[in-house]
């Protein structure tokens, strides 16, 4: 007797002598053999690369989202060539309600975590609170990055908007 009901014996049909199972005919295969390829006209690996590589200063382009993943093979603009001087800032000097809430969240996890609190508590103890109070009296010492389209960023301090 098993634990699966009462079939002494019997196996659900499969003969554990019988060696190598039969394959179904009919069923698809998972995999293409390389002659097959080769006849229906895919490519290998060489040929996917001409396929979607592009000749650049000699060099290929990767097709990526890294920047970096070229390993130095070509030229990255590093970050600090990429940041906006505070005098030619475009973006609006206003803190949107997403930019306020990342920031009222980032410091009170920090605050939570015993970072120096930089207002008088009177009494407080709630972590949002006291990051609420510090946001109003302009006291947090945070620094909002805004990327531009062309992938140029603004900096911004939390005292500077409004």
């Amino acid at each position: 007797m098993s634990d699966y009901g009462d079939h002494d014996g019997d196996d659900a049909g499969f003969d554990y002598e019988a060696g190598e199972a039969e394959f179904d005919d009919h069923e698809p295969e998972d995999f293409l053999e390389p002659e097959d390829a080769e006849a229906e006209g895919y490519e290998g690996v060489a040929g996917a690369e001409d396929a979607y590589g592009h000749a650049v200063n000699g060099e290929r382009t990767i097709i990526s989202g890294d920047p970096n993943a070229g390993g130095g093979q070509g030229v990255v603009e590093q970050h600090r060539e990429k940041k906006v001087p505070n005098d030619q800032r475009t973006t609006t000097p206003y803190m949107t309600k997403y930019e306020r809430a990342r920031v009222l969240g980032t410091r009170a996890l920090q605050i939570s975590m015993n970072a120096p609190v930089l207002v008088d508590l009177e009494g407080e103890t709630d972590p949002l609170q006291i990051a609420i109070k510090e946001l109003n009296q302009k006291k947090v010492p945070l620094i909002i990055r805004r990327y531009l389209p062309d992938g140029y960023y603004e900096d911004w301090t939390c005292e500077e908007l409004l």
